[in-house]
């Protein structure tokens, strides 16, 4: 006997879940905090800005030192809590909200035909399943495939860099750039510092969405439609 489960179930641990998903959420959020215990041992200045040296150390930015002690050829490579991540990470949240208000607006102007057609196993195979012998509707397919192409910008930048495009991880001989601390400096325009700031805030208006999201059980477009007063669909 197959047992399959349908809405009529009401998954009555689901709220728990998201409770515990939302404290987990908030609770990475924690990182960003500055420490409010005065460390004995002084800061160095070197490879640091003003800003992170004024915020007296972060808790992140102790991770980041001991990540390096810890793992060097990863830490030198640019993975884990490194100020190259978390430039990329920004950049493919920016991405993200590219791409989300680009749906919302396609959803609600009628761009995407059929968005409630569940695509045909018979036609598409596995492709048009994601977990069970449920398939999805073409609106999801559309946009899974509208992010294809942002895979393999990521996978060429980690492999195989381009000569105009900054490589995934650190290429070895050079070092990361210095942390931007709590506050990095506000430089207008096209700038790096620019850069990072526009990605951590895009990273931060994630969280708070998704959490928003989870702990009301309202679907992502609507929560990103809520925060822009309504606008997008």
């Amino acid at each position: 006997k197959i047992i399959c489960l349908t809405p009529k179930h009401n998954y009555q641990n689901l709220p728990m879940m998201r409770a515990i998903i939302l404290f987990l959420v908030l609770s990475a959020a924690k990182a960003f905090v500055p420490s409010g215990i005065p460390s004995s041992k002084p800061l160095s200045t070197s490879n640091r800005s003003p800003a992170l040296n004024m915020a007296g150390g972060t808790i992140f930015t102790e991770a980041m030192e001991s990540f390096g002690k810890e793992y060097p050829e990863f830490y030198e490579a640019g993975w884990g809590p490194t100020t190259k991540a978390e430039r990329w990470n920004g950049r493919h949240a920016m991405f993200g909200w590219v791409v989300i208000i680009a749906t919302g607006f396609a959803k609600s102007h009628g761009l995407i035909p059929n968005p409630e057609t569940m695509l045909s196993i018979k036609e598409w195979g596995t492709l048009a399943t994601l977990a069970g012998p449920q398939t999805i509707t073409n609106e999801r397919a559309i946009i899974l495939i509208a992010n294809v192409h942002a895979l393999f910008i990521g996978i060429c930048a980690a492999f195989a860099p381009l000569s105009f495009q900054d490589p995934l991880l650190i290429p070895k001989g050079e070092k990361d750039e210095p942390a931007a601390g709590l506050i990095p400096a506000i430089v207008p325009g096209l700038s790096k510092e620019a850069e990072l700031l526009n990605g951590r805030l895009a990273m931060l208006g994630l969280v708070l969405v998704t959490g928003h999201s989870l702990a009301t059980d309202t679907p992502f477009l609507s929560t990103v439609d809520l925060f822009l007063g309504n606008l997008l669909l």
